[in-house]
């Protein structure tokens, strides 16, 4: 589920799948103030830990996956310089250096966003050689009660070949959540009764 509060948002991702990450929850403060972090929690079932992600650690691995915390979440547009280098027929792309590169192990990333649905359907991260070392590509996007949604996902570590694909089932929009459900007391004790 998510939430807007008054710009700001707030997302509870509860995992059902694989079975070693089943239980597990994520939740998202992202908060539009320019040079406000966002805040994040995930909550460990197996070890019954609720663990607060500081913003150094935004950039490290997202519950053993090839996806960062930030990847999940979300960048906030204000921490990076944006140009658009090119227009396709069918995508704008974009080149992006952080403003602040001792924060990321990334020199800048290039993305490539659907002129139609304004998706960014693939993101490419290169390092200070120049050489593309990750790649984020969206796999599946439904329409869901109006809204295109990305469906599944797939981070991939060139370096290695290894990735991690996501994939978002009985995806709902609209269904008048309880705001007190985006609280730390949630992470333990999921709202199963909004979560199918």
């Amino acid at each position: 589920p998510s939430q807007d509060f008054a710009g700001d948002q707030r997302f509870f991702v509860y995992f059902q799948a694989p079975p070693d990450v089943r239980g597990t929850v994520f939740m998202v403060w992202k908060h539009v103030a320019a040079g406000r972090s966002d805040d994040r929690w995930l909550y460990l079932p197996d070890l019954d830990l609720v663990k607060r992600i500081a913003a150094s650690d935004e950039r490290s691995s997202f519950v053993g996956s090839h996806f960062f915390y930030e990847d999940v979440s979300g960048r906030n547009t204000a921490e990076d310089n944006h140009e658009l280098l090119e227009v396709t027929d069918t995508y704008y792309v974009l080149d992006n250096t952080p403003k602040d590169p001792d924060l990321v192990e990334f020199a800048h990333y290039k993305m490539w966003i659907h002129r139609d649905s304004f998706l960014p359907v693939q993101t490419d991260y290169y390092d200070q050689r120049g050489e593309v070392y990750r790649r984020y590509k969206v796999e599946e996007v439904s329409k869901i009660q109006g809204y295109l949604t990305v469906t599944r996902s797939k981070m991939t570590d060139l370096r290695t070949g290894g990735h991690t694909t996501i994939t978002y089932r009985k995806v709902a929009y609209d269904v008048d959540l309880p705001k007190d459900i985006f609280t730390q007391r949630y992470l333990r004790k999921p709202p199963m009764e909004h979560i199918k």
